[in-house]
């Protein structure tokens, strides 16, 4: 089947599970969880064919080590998956949610609800256990998927596909088509200008496949391209939780899109040397080159910049930063109110590691990835940054001529939902 007709039939698919019943959708995800668990054997198998040739790729360079880490599923992230559908399981719908409701005149009311967005189109490196993600947040949310896979984990990504299509067959009433999977470049190509059938193309990968994917698209998309996260050390900040806020947010993960790049440190204060002297001893490296501002490390790498105050940490955060998620450590209040308003990122924390942004640590169960759009989803998108909403209109023969000659008027009165 040739990519169109795949995106036709998802589009098909989009149009049917959005009528689905919480019950039924839920009985599908808890089959899936059943299906994945029960051929576990099959999809290690498959990853292990995965992993020997990626082998080969880091030896020649196509691929580097960190993508190869990423790649392997072992028992504990194959108990994350499983688990992770049946917490999706447990989650409130997300679709046909009242809003608002709003009575415009008698018996003529408005309500706003929200509804699935309609095909989604993933785009993903390495991480197998994004297609167990994107697939339970896809079932629970009513919206189809056509998904596209790094050619590095092919065997595992179609092994895991199969095994939930194969579930999901059994369960009575699940439309067909819902889940897709395509894997060559062409279907790429073929998918950013599928525009008439997908309705959002999400992105998870690198700083290049999301800069790509933007440039080359007129599909909405919805993701981050950079993760340039900045923690501001204020005045008053204490010494001890600067140490432990800056070592968590670099250290944990460094090749996180959520930890910390730039350092800002505030020119008065005391103990700004003792915490440079800190953080290299947990052998994070120190850079004070201003091309740097602008740069992902991705390593145990921090780029230190020393400012005259809040206000200057603000604009600099703004001009060099990429919108994902920034951090004050202080205990002026006035200083963290104004940085958590004026600091125009989809996070802004205060006192806290900036490795929080991350939809299961925020009770999202799982996430597609996270938005620095400013548009409908911001931040660690999780069920609700996969609906977007309709209105919806009941009336009992009302017209609009009524109103524009004023034999009626609206009187416009919210209701309690």
């Amino acid at each position: 089947m040739d990519f169109i007709e795949i995106a036709k039939s998802a589009k098909k698919a989009s149009l049917e599970i959005a009528d689905l019943s919480t019950e039924l959708k839920n009985e599908a995800l808890l089959k899936v969880a059943d299906a994945v668990d029960a051929h576990k054997e099959d999809i290690f198998s498959a990853n292990r064919a995965d992993l020997a040739e990626a082998e080969k790729l880091v030896a020649c360079g196509e691929i580097n080590k960190s993508t190869f880490n990423r790649l392997k599923l072992d028992e504990n992230k194959m108990r994350d998956m499983i688990q992770g559908i049946r917490d999706i399981a447990r989650l409130d719908d997300p679709v046909n949610k009242k809003l608002f409701v709003r009575e415009l005149d008698k018996e003529l009311t408005l309500y706003k609800v929200s509804c699935p967005i309609g095909v989604l189109g993933i785009i993903f490196e390495a991480r197998p256990d994004v297609i167990s993600q994107i697939s339970a947040l896809a079932i629970k949310s009513s919206n189809a998927v056509i998904l596209k896979g790094g050619k590095e984990s092919k065997n595992t990504n179609r092994t895991i596909l199969s095994v939930i299509n194969s579930a999901l067959e059994k369960v009575e009433g699940f439309p067909k088509n819902v889940l897709n999977q395509v894997f060559s470049r062409d279907d790429v190509a073929e998918m950013l200008k599928c525009d008439k059938y997908i309705n959002l193309i999400i992105p998870r990968g690198g700083n290049s496949l999301v800069k790509f994917i933007k440039e080359n698209t007129k599909i909405p998309v919805l993701g981050h391209a950079d993760g340039i996260c900045h923690i501001f050390v204020d005045e008053s900040a204490k010494p001890a939780m600067a140490e432990k806020v800056v070592t968590d947010a670099k250290t944990q993960y460094p090749s996180a899109c959520n930890a910390v790049e730039t350092l800002l440190i505030h020119e008065k204060f005391p103990y700004r040397e003792e915490l440079l002297a800190a953080l290299q001893l947990d052998e994070i490296k120190l850079e004070f080159n201003p091309e740097n501002w602008a740069h992902e490390y991705g390593d145990k790498i921090l780029s230190v910049k020393t400012v005259s105050g809040v206000d200057e940490a603000i604009e600099h955060i703004n001009t060099y930063g990429s919108g994902h998620t920034e951090s004050i450590i202080t205990t002026n209040l006035e200083n963290a109110e104004k940085f958590m308003n004026k600091v125009d990122s989809a996070g802004v924390y205060f006192n806290a590691s900036t490795r929080f942004a991350d939809g299961f640590r925020y009770g999202f169960g799982a996430e597609v990835g996270i938005s620095t759009n400013k548009t409908h989803a911001r931040g660690p998108v999780g069920l609700e940054g996969l609906t977007i909403y309709k209105y919806k209109l009941i009336g009992n023969g009302h017209i609009v001529a009524d109103y524009a000659s004023g034999e009626k008027q609206f009187h416009h009165r919210d209701l309690t939902i």
